[in-house]
Protein backbone atom coordinates (compact mmCIF):
# COMPACT_ATOMS: atom_id res chain seq x y z
CA UNK A 1 0.00 0.00 0.00
CA UNK A 2 1.78 3.15 -1.53
CA UNK A 3 0.65 5.74 1.05
CA UNK A 4 2.48 7.37 3.93
CA UNK A 5 0.60 6.72 6.90
CA UNK A 6 3.00 4.78 9.43
CA UNK A 7 3.74 1.09 8.88
CA UNK A 8 1.24 0.42 11.53
CA UNK A 9 -1.77 2.40 10.72
CA UNK A 10 -0.83 1.68 7.20
CA UNK A 11 -1.43 -1.87 7.16
CA UNK A 12 -4.35 -1.12 9.68
CA UNK A 13 -6.59 0.59 7.28
CA UNK A 14 -5.27 -1.99 4.35
CA UNK A 15 -6.22 -5.23 6.70
CA UNK A 16 -8.88 -4.13 8.58
CA UNK A 17 -11.97 -7.05 8.09
CA UNK A 18 -10.49 -7.20 4.29
CA UNK A 19 -12.48 -9.54 1.91
CA UNK A 20 -11.89 -10.98 -1.66
CA UNK A 21 -14.17 -8.08 -3.86
CA UNK A 22 -14.95 -6.73 -6.75
CA UNK A 23 -14.42 -9.28 -9.03
CA UNK A 24 -16.32 -7.00 -12.14
CA UNK A 25 -15.77 -3.35 -11.52
CA UNK A 26 -17.47 -2.73 -15.12
CA UNK A 27 -21.10 -2.20 -12.97
CA UNK A 28 -19.57 -0.76 -10.27
CA UNK A 29 -20.57 2.13 -8.83
CA UNK A 30 -19.65 4.71 -6.13
CA UNK A 31 -18.29 4.34 -2.96
CA UNK A 32 -18.89 7.54 -1.51
CA UNK A 33 -18.86 8.12 2.28
CA UNK A 34 -15.19 6.81 2.54
CA UNK A 35 -13.74 5.44 5.16
CA UNK A 36 -15.43 7.23 7.64
CA UNK A 37 -16.01 11.07 8.86
CA UNK A 38 -14.40 12.11 11.66
CA UNK A 39 -16.46 14.40 14.51
CA UNK A 40 -16.41 17.04 17.21
CA UNK A 41 -18.67 18.58 19.72
CA UNK A 42 -19.13 21.74 17.94
CA UNK A 43 -18.49 24.90 18.82
CA UNK A 44 -15.89 25.55 15.83
CA UNK A 45 -18.46 24.94 13.29
CA UNK A 46 -21.56 27.45 14.75
CA UNK A 47 -20.92 29.27 11.08
CA UNK A 48 -21.29 25.88 9.04
CA UNK A 49 -24.51 26.54 7.12
CA UNK A 50 -27.51 23.75 8.48
CA UNK A 51 -25.34 22.82 11.61
CA UNK A 52 -28.68 22.88 13.63
CA UNK A 53 -30.93 21.06 11.60
CA UNK A 54 -28.85 18.33 11.13
CA UNK A 55 -28.90 18.28 15.29
CA UNK A 56 -24.95 19.00 15.77
CA UNK A 57 -25.42 21.27 18.79
CA UNK A 58 -22.47 23.87 19.74
CA UNK A 59 -21.05 23.54 22.87
CA UNK A 60 -17.08 23.63 23.47
CA UNK A 61 -14.51 22.35 20.90
CA UNK A 62 -13.94 18.86 22.01
CA UNK A 63 -10.35 18.66 19.99
CA UNK A 64 -8.94 21.30 17.94
CA UNK A 65 -7.45 20.14 14.35
CA UNK A 66 -3.92 20.48 15.62
CA UNK A 67 -4.97 17.23 18.47
CA UNK A 68 -5.83 15.45 15.45
CA UNK A 69 -4.26 11.83 15.50
CA UNK A 70 -2.38 11.07 12.15
CA UNK A 71 -4.67 8.59 11.48
CA UNK A 72 -7.66 10.25 12.09
CA UNK A 73 -6.74 13.38 9.70
CA UNK A 74 -5.90 10.75 7.29
CA UNK A 75 -8.93 8.94 7.58
CA UNK A 76 -11.34 12.65 7.66
CA UNK A 77 -8.74 13.96 4.41
CA UNK A 78 -10.47 9.84 2.18
CA UNK A 79 -13.67 10.46 3.73
CA UNK A 80 -13.24 14.55 2.25
CA UNK A 81 -12.85 13.21 -0.80
CA UNK A 82 -15.46 10.87 -1.29
CA UNK A 83 -18.10 13.10 -0.03
CA UNK A 84 -16.42 15.57 -2.83
CA UNK A 85 -17.48 13.22 -5.13
CA UNK A 86 -20.96 11.96 -3.84
CA UNK A 87 -21.83 15.53 -3.32
CA UNK A 88 -20.61 16.76 -6.43
CA UNK A 89 -23.28 13.74 -8.11
CA UNK A 90 -26.15 14.88 -6.52
CA UNK A 91 -25.95 18.52 -6.79
CA UNK A 92 -25.71 18.16 -10.69
CA UNK A 93 -28.39 15.68 -11.13
CA UNK A 94 -30.85 18.02 -9.05
CA UNK A 95 -29.62 21.36 -9.85
CA UNK A 96 -27.24 21.11 -13.21
CA UNK A 97 -24.80 22.85 -11.02
CA UNK A 98 -21.26 22.02 -9.36
CA UNK A 99 -20.14 22.74 -6.18
CA UNK A 100 -18.20 24.71 -7.30
CA UNK A 101 -20.75 26.98 -8.93
CA UNK A 102 -23.84 26.48 -5.80
CA UNK A 103 -21.13 27.57 -3.63
CA UNK A 104 -19.52 24.95 -1.82
CA UNK A 105 -15.97 25.79 -0.91
CA UNK A 106 -13.44 23.07 -2.48
CA UNK A 107 -10.06 24.60 -2.38
CA UNK A 108 -7.45 23.32 -0.03
CA UNK A 109 -4.03 21.35 0.05
CA UNK A 110 -2.91 18.94 -2.73
CA UNK A 111 -3.98 19.08 -6.36
CA UNK A 112 -7.46 20.62 -7.24
CA UNK A 113 -9.00 19.88 -9.98
CA UNK A 114 -12.68 20.17 -12.23
CA UNK A 115 -15.76 18.79 -12.27
CA UNK A 116 -16.83 17.05 -15.47
CA UNK A 117 -19.93 15.40 -16.63
CA UNK A 118 -23.33 14.84 -15.39
CA UNK A 119 -26.50 16.65 -16.03
CA UNK A 120 -29.86 17.78 -14.20
CA UNK A 121 -31.69 14.65 -14.72
CA UNK A 122 -35.84 14.47 -15.41
CA UNK A 123 -37.53 12.34 -12.65
CA UNK A 124 -40.42 12.38 -14.26
CA UNK A 125 -42.27 9.19 -14.43
CA UNK A 126 -41.22 7.74 -11.00
CA UNK A 127 -44.50 6.13 -9.67
CA UNK A 128 -44.15 7.63 -5.59
CA UNK A 129 -43.86 11.19 -6.51
CA UNK A 130 -41.39 11.15 -3.64
CA UNK A 131 -38.42 10.98 -5.81
CA UNK A 132 -37.56 14.89 -6.55
CA UNK A 133 -38.18 15.74 -2.82
CA UNK A 134 -35.99 13.08 -0.88
CA UNK A 135 -33.26 13.91 -3.72
CA UNK A 136 -33.20 17.37 -2.65
CA UNK A 137 -32.78 16.30 0.79
CA UNK A 138 -29.96 14.19 0.03
CA UNK A 139 -28.09 17.08 -1.72
CA UNK A 140 -28.40 19.14 0.94
CA UNK A 141 -27.42 16.96 3.58
CA UNK A 142 -23.90 15.43 1.14
CA UNK A 143 -23.22 19.27 1.09
CA UNK A 144 -23.63 19.43 4.62
CA UNK A 145 -21.07 16.33 5.18
CA UNK A 146 -18.06 18.43 2.99
CA UNK A 147 -18.76 21.79 5.05
CA UNK A 148 -18.43 19.79 8.41
CA UNK A 149 -15.53 17.61 7.47
CA UNK A 150 -13.33 20.90 6.55
CA UNK A 151 -14.36 22.52 9.15
CA UNK A 152 -13.16 19.54 11.09
CA UNK A 153 -9.85 19.22 9.13
CA UNK A 154 -9.09 23.49 8.78
CA UNK A 155 -6.51 25.01 6.95
CA UNK A 156 -3.73 22.33 8.21
CA UNK A 157 -5.67 19.08 6.62
CA UNK A 158 -8.31 20.61 4.72
CA UNK A 159 -7.88 18.70 1.04
CA UNK A 160 -8.59 20.42 -2.38
CA UNK A 161 -11.65 18.68 -4.42
CA UNK A 162 -9.86 16.15 -6.98
CA UNK A 163 -10.27 15.97 -10.43
CA UNK A 164 -13.59 14.11 -10.93
CA UNK A 165 -15.50 12.49 -13.86
CA UNK A 166 -19.44 12.33 -12.83
CA UNK A 167 -19.28 10.23 -16.44
CA UNK A 168 -16.82 7.42 -15.58
CA UNK A 169 -19.75 4.68 -16.02
CA UNK A 170 -21.85 6.08 -18.05
CA UNK A 171 -25.01 6.01 -15.54
CA UNK A 172 -27.06 8.02 -13.62
CA UNK A 173 -28.30 10.90 -15.23
CA UNK A 174 -30.36 9.91 -18.55
CA UNK A 175 -33.71 9.49 -16.36
CA UNK A 176 -34.47 9.11 -13.10
CA UNK A 177 -33.99 4.83 -13.16
CA UNK A 178 -30.46 5.68 -13.77
CA UNK A 179 -30.31 8.29 -11.08
CA UNK A 180 -31.73 5.40 -8.34
CA UNK A 181 -29.12 3.15 -9.60
CA UNK A 182 -25.96 5.11 -8.90
CA UNK A 183 -27.33 6.94 -5.65
CA UNK A 184 -28.43 3.16 -4.23
CA UNK A 185 -24.38 2.05 -4.78
CA UNK A 186 -23.67 5.60 -3.52
CA UNK A 187 -25.35 5.18 -0.29
CA UNK A 188 -24.78 1.46 0.56
CA UNK A 189 -21.12 1.51 -0.56
CA UNK A 190 -20.68 4.66 1.71
CA UNK A 191 -22.56 3.18 5.10
CA UNK A 192 -20.14 0.07 4.71
CA UNK A 193 -17.13 2.03 4.29
CA UNK A 194 -18.31 3.41 7.81
CA UNK A 195 -18.83 0.51 9.13
CA UNK A 196 -15.19 -0.72 7.94
CA UNK A 197 -13.02 1.93 9.72
CA UNK A 198 -15.42 1.89 13.09
CA UNK A 199 -12.00 0.87 14.89
CA UNK A 200 -9.92 2.43 13.16
CA UNK A 201 -10.87 6.24 14.11
CA UNK A 202 -8.94 7.41 17.46
CA UNK A 203 -11.10 9.91 18.86
CA UNK A 204 -14.07 8.70 20.71
CA UNK A 205 -15.62 12.39 20.07
CA UNK A 206 -14.63 11.79 15.83
CA UNK A 207 -16.45 8.16 16.41
CA UNK A 208 -19.56 9.84 17.84
CA UNK A 209 -20.32 12.20 14.96
CA UNK A 210 -18.63 9.10 12.46
CA UNK A 211 -21.67 6.84 13.62
CA UNK A 212 -24.23 10.05 13.71
CA UNK A 213 -23.74 10.40 10.11
CA UNK A 214 -23.77 6.22 9.04
CA UNK A 215 -27.15 6.84 10.52
CA UNK A 216 -27.83 10.14 8.28
CA UNK A 217 -27.07 7.50 5.12
CA UNK A 218 -28.36 4.70 6.35
CA UNK A 219 -32.03 6.56 6.15
CA UNK A 220 -31.10 7.96 2.91
CA UNK A 221 -30.18 4.06 1.18
CA UNK A 222 -33.17 2.90 3.02
CA UNK A 223 -35.62 5.50 1.07
CA UNK A 224 -33.94 5.29 -2.09
CA UNK A 225 -33.29 1.27 -1.99
CA UNK A 226 -37.49 1.54 -1.44
CA UNK A 227 -38.13 3.51 -4.13
CA UNK A 228 -35.93 1.04 -6.35
CA UNK A 229 -38.30 -1.50 -5.48
CA UNK A 230 -41.67 0.66 -6.15
CA UNK A 231 -40.66 1.75 -9.11
CA UNK A 232 -39.23 -1.98 -10.33
CA UNK A 233 -35.44 -0.96 -11.40
CA UNK A 234 -32.67 -3.39 -12.30
CA UNK A 235 -29.45 -3.54 -9.87
CA UNK A 236 -26.10 -4.79 -10.30
CA UNK A 237 -23.93 -6.21 -7.50
CA UNK A 238 -21.07 -3.81 -6.51
CA UNK A 239 -19.41 -7.05 -5.44
CA UNK A 240 -20.04 -10.36 -3.53
CA UNK A 241 -20.87 -8.84 -0.66
CA UNK A 242 -23.84 -6.44 -1.78
CA UNK A 243 -27.23 -7.07 -0.94
CA UNK A 244 -29.38 -6.20 -3.61
CA UNK A 245 -33.09 -4.95 -3.15
CA UNK A 246 -36.14 -5.94 -5.46
CA UNK A 247 -36.46 -6.81 -7.98
CA UNK A 248 -32.82 -7.53 -9.06
CA UNK A 249 -32.35 -8.97 -4.86
CA UNK A 250 -34.89 -9.88 -2.20
CA UNK A 251 -33.83 -7.49 0.82
CA UNK A 252 -34.95 -4.25 1.31
CA UNK A 253 -32.49 -3.70 3.77
CA UNK A 254 -28.60 -3.90 3.42
CA UNK A 255 -27.74 -6.42 6.03
CA UNK A 256 -26.27 -9.88 6.37
CA UNK A 257 -28.10 -13.16 7.51
CA UNK A 258 -27.06 -12.24 10.74
CA UNK A 259 -28.66 -8.67 10.32
CA UNK A 260 -25.68 -7.24 10.50
CA UNK A 261 -24.52 -4.09 7.75
CA UNK A 262 -22.01 -4.79 4.89
CA UNK A 263 -18.66 -2.97 5.71
CA UNK A 264 -15.40 -2.55 3.28
CA UNK A 265 -12.21 -1.35 3.67
CA UNK A 266 -10.54 1.92 2.41
CA UNK A 267 -9.19 -0.06 -0.56
CA UNK A 268 -12.05 -1.95 -1.44
CA UNK A 269 -13.83 1.90 -1.58
CA UNK A 270 -11.18 2.92 -3.92
CA UNK A 271 -11.07 -0.35 -5.73
CA UNK A 272 -14.92 0.41 -6.82
CA UNK A 273 -14.16 4.32 -7.24
CA UNK A 274 -11.30 3.69 -9.49
CA UNK A 275 -13.29 1.00 -11.23
CA UNK A 276 -10.37 -0.78 -11.11
CA UNK A 277 -9.05 -3.74 -7.85
CA UNK A 278 -5.62 -4.58 -8.96
CA UNK A 279 -3.64 -3.93 -5.91
CA UNK A 280 -1.56 -0.68 -6.24
CA UNK A 281 -4.10 1.06 -8.58
CA UNK A 282 -3.81 5.06 -7.61
CA UNK A 283 -6.44 7.03 -10.16
CA UNK A 284 -8.56 6.55 -12.58
CA UNK A 285 -12.73 6.06 -12.96
CA UNK A 286 -14.62 8.88 -10.89
CA UNK A 287 -11.01 10.12 -9.60
CA UNK A 288 -9.15 10.67 -13.02
CA UNK A 289 -5.89 11.98 -11.59
CA UNK A 290 -6.39 10.09 -8.10
CA UNK A 291 -7.45 11.34 -4.63
CA UNK A 292 -5.88 13.78 -2.64
CA UNK A 293 -4.33 13.03 1.37
CA UNK A 294 -2.37 10.05 2.74
CA UNK A 295 -4.76 7.50 1.64
CA UNK A 296 -4.85 7.24 -2.05
CA UNK A 297 -3.75 3.58 -3.25
CA UNK A 298 -5.70 -0.01 -3.14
Amino acid sequence: MKNNLSTDSAETVKSFGRRSFLKNTGASCLGVAGAALAGVKLGAFDSVPGVKKIGLSATEVHAATSKMSDLDAAIGQFALNLEYLEAEFYTMATTGQTLEQAGIPTNGIGTGGATTGGSQVNFSGELSGRLPAIAAEITYDEQQHVLLLRSLLGPTYTIAKPAINLDALGIGFADFQQFLQLARAFEDTGSSAYGGAASLITSKSYLQTAVRINIAEAMHVSNLRGLIAVNNVPTTALDGQDVLPPPSGSKYFTVDTQALGVVRTTSEVLAIVYANSASGTSSGGFFPNGVNGTITTV
